[in-house]
């Protein structure tokens, strides 16, 4: 592809690019495919030869769009919000067409200096204290662009190691087990990451068991603390979280402070997900306590419309930082070695990417104003579907609801919420995740993309209003007891002889017919005529009004579903046993004894309320499942008549 194709097919892509997202409403947020359905559709070896742009990019509809997961979609609520927007992706192009490796000043002077200076907005955005900005003269603090927040806990929790090493080998400088002995502490509710940092540090973890709110506390925090003193372990780090995983829950931060600060520990603050709200002032009371923390690190990635990767971090104090990653060989030395800021020494990589650019540029397109508007714009709809939720008593909210986040669970045993979460997703309308909170399963919902209306919010739940309704009346039906059918008479005055109509398989032919079984004689023909419409051509057979008329004079209660076929349009069945040409006719006249057929038998009802045939006339019935009863002991003159049909059973 050379420059002429590239300007085309660049207008092109960014017209593709526009189309997905304004149309992404019109996509099922979840995929509905299984492991290894990509291999199938793509050859196991790389072509020799050279493709046409054209060739390649039919396939991304056909082969990745179905199995996409789109992040983008306002249905999407699953996990964290994960959002682009259009300055964003111009400035991820930019960085991709420069391609620079930032790792010293000198590798790339602008993108080390932008990244200073957007860092210091974000900071100022935020309200963190002055220590945590890049100055020019006597100031160690700073910020730094990260790939993820787990990349910035490990860097951080590496950092605390390093000087918790520094300190102890000098109180204990016989000590060769230090490292075994270091222990850091975070919530019971905090992230993964925070768990995984220390098992990549060798290091000891431990879970401090939140509150009632699903918070960290100072005093939870030294009892601990405290005890693996007596134990001989040597405490070093806290992760404080703000906004957890869970539920948006957060850290007493103030509490949690000052214990470290009394036992010289590291804190990290993890706001992954919250700090981003941050910059509207009405949220800054999770961060009383602040002045207390070593580092502090949040995603744009996740709601301030910065594509990924991209995690805010800053430092008190970046010499930790330069102990910890300090390299120095000659080919990576310059003129301002030690004057200019060089990444490299805040990170785990070597290079990184001129990510303040999208940064730069989101920022400056929406104002602190636009981002604020977007951020209140998300916590109200998740306001929104809270209220719903709670308007419903079938559900329960188990955590307060911070931000654009809420967790709810049906009421009842966790296998429930786990099948309306299992159905939810199935369904593929709205993405949901679930997660544990103290021993209650509950179902995520975050309101993510900023292309989310108050439409869709009440169409999401909506579809989490029908699945539950189905889920619970799947489980009452399995729940409802059950009634002997000699029993059924006596508890239901109105259950008539023949409740089982249209059962047969070969025989789909009424939409209420319980309705005609359990009416008395004088209201059947009265009730069926407004439920039913009959073929006119039906309407006037003479057979049609003699059935009609049996049923009236028998006293009893029938199913009429032997000859359901004279209604809805159905043509009648073409059977030589049809009732209609075999079966005894019952004469216009009433007769309160009996009724004589062609052939001078009887046609009388019989203690079941059954008609019964003479013993000549028998047919047999082709259904599969019918239920039949005897006549007199007198098989000869009497025989079997399908309960269902009238036919004779022998």
């Amino acid at each position: 592809m050379d420059a002429k194709e590239f300007r085309v097919r660049g207008k092109e892509m960014v017209d593709y690019i526009a189309d997905y997202l304004e149309n992404i409403r019109d996509r099922k947020v979840f995929p509905n495919k299984k492991p290894g359905f990509l291999k199938k559709q793509i050859p196991d070896s790389a072509p020799v030869e050279p493709q046409t742009w054209i060739e390649i990019f039919e396939d991304v509809e056909t082969i990745i769009m179905p199995g996409v997961t789109h992040w983008q979609s306002p249905h999407m609520h699953a996990y964290f919000p994960a959002l682009n927007s259009y300055p964003s992706i111009l400035g991820e192009m930019l960085s991709d067409a420069i391609n620079s490796l930032g790792f010293t000043w000198a590798s790339s002077p602008a993108c080390t200096e932008l990244e200073m200076v957007v860092m210091n907005w974000l900071a100022k955005m935020i309200g963190l204290p002055e220590h945590f900005l890049h100055k020019t003269t006597g100031q160690t603090g700073g910020g730094v662009i990260q790939s993820t927040a787990s990349e910035a806990t490990l860097v951080c929790l590496l950092a605390g190691r390093t000087r918790a090493l520094k300190h102890y080998r000098a109180l204990y400088p016989e000590e060769t087990n230090i490292t075994n002995r270091l222990v850091a502490y975070c919530s019971d509710q905090a992230h993964s990451s925070v768990e995984k940092a220390a098992l990549i540090g060798l290091v000891n973890i431990r879970f401090i068991e939140s509150d009632d709110q699903l918070s960290m506390r100072g005093t939870a925090l030294q009892e601990a603390i405290t005890n693996d003193r007596k134990s001989g372990l040597l405490p070093f780090f806290v992760c404080a979280t703000l906004g957890t995983t869970g539920a948006c829950a957060f850290d007493n931060l103030e509490e949690v402070g000052e214990v470290c600060q009394k036992e010289k520990l590291w804190l990290h603050i993890d706001a992954a997900y919250a700090g981003s709200a941050l910059i509207c002032p009405e949220f800054r009371k999770w961060l009383k306590g602040v002045e207390y923390a070593d580092s502090l690190a949040f995603n744009p990635s996740k709601w301030l419309m910065i594509n990924f990767e991209c995690t805010a971090m800053w430092v008190k104090d970046s010499i930790a930082l330069h102990e910890t990653f300090n390299v120095d060989p000659l080919y990576l030395q310059h003129e301002y070695s030690g004057l200019a800021i060089d990444f490299m020494h805040w990170q785990i990589p070597l290079s990184k990417k001129f990510r303040a650019l999208k940064l730069w540029f989101v920022i400056r397109n929406y104002g602190i104003s636009g981002l604020q508007k977007h951020i209140r714009h998300g916590v109200s709809l998740a306001k929104k579907i809270e209220n719903f939720i709670r308007a419903d008593p079938r559900f329960e909210i188990p955590a307060e609801r911070h931000l654009g986040m809420v967790v709810f669970r049906l009421v009842g045993d966790n296998q429930i919420t786990e099948l309306l979460w299992k159905r939810l997703n199935s369904r593929r309308n709205i993405h949901l995740v679930p997660a544990s909170i103290k021993g209650k399963y509950v179902i995520r919902f975050t309101v993510t993309s900023p292309r989310t209306t108050e439409e869709d919010i009440i169409r999401d739940w909506k579809e989490i209003d029908t699945v539950a309704t189905d889920v619970l009346g799947e489980l009452d039906e399995t729940k409802k007891p059950k009634v002997p059918l000699g029993d059924t008479k006596t508890k239901n005055e109105n259950f008539g002889t023949s409740l089982l109509l249209a059962n047969s398989p070969m025989s789909p032919k009424i939409v209420n017919g319980s309705f005609a079984a359990i009416y008395d004689q004088k209201d059947v023909l009265e009730q069926f005529s407004r439920t039913i419409k009959l073929r006119q051509n039906a309407q006037d057979s003479p057979a049609m009004r003699r059935r009609i008329k049996g049923i009236l004079m028998s006293g009893k209660q029938f199913s009429l579903d032997s000859r359901l076929d004279l209604f809805h349009g159905l043509e009648p069945p073409t059977n030589r046993y049809s009732m209609a040409d075999e079966a005894p006719l019952l004469e216009d006249e009433e007769n309160t004894s009996g009724h004589s057929d062609s052939s001078g038998g009887k046609l009388s009802p019989n203690h079941n309320g059954l008609l019964e045939v003479p013993y000549q006339r028998r047919h047999r019935s082709k259904s599969v499942d019918h239920h039949y009863t005897c006549g007199d002991n007198d098989t000869t003159t009497k025989t079997k008549i399908c309960r269902k049909c009238g036919h004779d059973m022998d």
